[in-house]
């Protein structure tokens, strides 16, 4: 069964199945305990009434048994032996005895029918016990006419302390009949139900799982056609499905965003390859041709741009395959002035201050926050005029490093343009002495992959202050 709204409709349909079963079953069980009950409360006042005419001594052929066809009555004596039924009462089951034919009994009343005015000066009388019946199912034929009874056994003493044991029967034909009834009832209105059941919940489902099937049919047309500008339906709702669809849009807005920005970068990458290649091809044609006019500083000066080139494109396809950076403890202060002291050839001397209070040790890859500081002073030094400076301190969970130059700054407006892949603001500007637009995006990258941020603003030195901030480490 692989239709959602098949297993729906039947998933509901057994649930409400077995619900009103279980409450059916419930119903029936209650219905015959309360007209049980009732049943056996008519014999037992049936049977109390006889009772207290044995109580009374009244003779078993004086003894006024009441509606025999609709309680029979059976007395029987400690023995088990029939003393008292019912005029019509051809059979009994459910009693102990299945005797309907009386017999004598010694110590009974009907032993003292002469001695009635010894019985009257004696002020002993019997009584009728006052415990709870014993009740039992049974069945008794009155008349010719068999039926289901309720029996309800009352014990009664004589004057004489003869113990006898009243029975008599209420029938159980109207218990019978509403218990059938209304079995009838639910076998005949439970299949019905269940139909109803069954084709409301395939149609609610059918009807909710409609926008779903719209979801699917464009997510296939987008597949057919790798038109990733597509999107699915959204439905008005506000329910699940309606999240889904913008779910749904949302990672189709990033998948869009992600394959074009790889184009882009794949577009840019073979760009800014092809310059220094033709650049370095070149001179080495001329070399060949003419030994004495090869420039051997440019063609180094184009090997090492694209060597920069092709390592900036490797760590960078590195990072967005998602590399996780090394867990290493590097402090921050130490490392800005390993860097500021290998660059003994920049045109601008750079000023370094270090925080003495607190520490300066965070945890990540060495190589790639060398990778950052480097790429943030080449940056500094490119555009500033006369001044560098690089300021380390820290706060109680992060250690902020900012590199600050006295150059043109950069316009609010380009802030955050200026960490895309490939982009510069001066597009004028020589690639030789501008980069290929990468070193800011890789910084960027990788203290977002350190857990940190990068962002630029305005420095007190005039130009572009760049602030990288990492967490502390410990």
């Amino acid at each position: 069964m692989r239709s959602v709204r098949a297993k729906a409709a039947l998933g509901a349909t057994l649930v409400v199945a077995v619900a009103l079963v279980a409450a059916g079953l419930a119903v029936l069980l209650v219905l015959r305990g309360n007209l049980t009950d009732r049943a056996g409360l008519e014999a037992e006042v049936a049977a109390r009434e006889v009772a207290g005419q044995l109580a009374l001594d009244v003779p078993y052929a004086d003894l006024d048994l009441g509606d025999e066809d609709t309680h029979p009555v059976q007395v029987t004596d400690e023995r088990g032996r029939v003393v008292a039924v019912s005029d019509e009462l051809e059979a009994i089951t459910g009693t102990g005895t299945p005797q309907v034919t009386p017999q004598a009994a010694a110590g009974t009343p009907d032993d003292d029918d002469d001695d009635d005015d010894s019985r009257d000066d004696d002020p002993a009388r019997g009584e009728v016990s006052s415990d709870e019946p014993d009740f039992t199912d049974g069945a008794a034929t009155v008349d010719g006419d068999r039926a289901d009874y309720r029996f309800a056994a009352v014990e009664a003493t004589t004057s004489r302390g003869v113990t006898l044991t009243v029975h008599a029967g209420a029938p159980l034909a109207a218990e019978q009949e509403a218990v059938g009834s209304v079995r009838d009832a639910m076998l005949i209105g439970l299949p019905a139900l269940l139909l109803v059941v069954a084709g409301v919940t395939w149609l609610v489902t059918r009807r909710a799982l409609r926008p779903v099937e719209g979801i699917r049919r464009e997510l296939a047309a987008i597949t057919a056609s790798q038109d990733l500008g597509r999107r699915v339906p959204e439905p008005g709702s506000r329910d699940e499905i309606a999240r889904l669809a913008r779910t749904t849009n949302e990672t189709l807005g990033a998948l869009e965003a992600s394959v074009d920005r790889q184009r882009r970068f794949v577009a840019d990458a073979s760009h800014e390859l092809r310059s220094p290649i033709a650049s370095l091809r070149t001179q080495l044609e001329v070399g060949a041709a003419h030994p004495h006019l090869l420039d051997v500083e440019g063609a180094v000066a184009d090997t090492v741009r694209l060597q920069a080139l092709a390592a900036d494109l490797l760590l960078l396809a590195r990072l967005d395959a998602g590399e996780r950076p090394g867990r290493t403890v590097v402090d921050l202060g130490a490392l800005v002035r390993e860097e500021v002291s290998q660059r003994t050839g920049d045109r601008i001397q750079v000023e370094v201050s270090v925080a003495a209070d607190g520490t300066s040790e965070v945890a990540g890859s060495r190589g790639q926050l060398a990778r950052v500081l480097g790429n943030l002073l080449d940056n500094a030094v490119r555009h500033a005029e006369r001044s560098v400076s690089v300021a380390v301190e820290a706060d109680r969970t992060d250690v902020l490093v900012e590199v600050a130059d006295d150059g043109a700054g950069v316009p609010e407006e380009e802030r955050e343009r200026i960490f895309e892949r490939f982009v510069r603001l001066d597009d004028a500007r020589s690639r030789d002495d501008g980069g290929a637009g990468l070193g800011l995006a890789l910084a960027r990258d990788i203290a977002a992959r350190h857990g940190g941020a990068l962002t630029v603003g305005a420095s007190s030195l005039g130009g572009a202050a760049f602030v990288l901030r990492l967490p502390r480490h410990g």
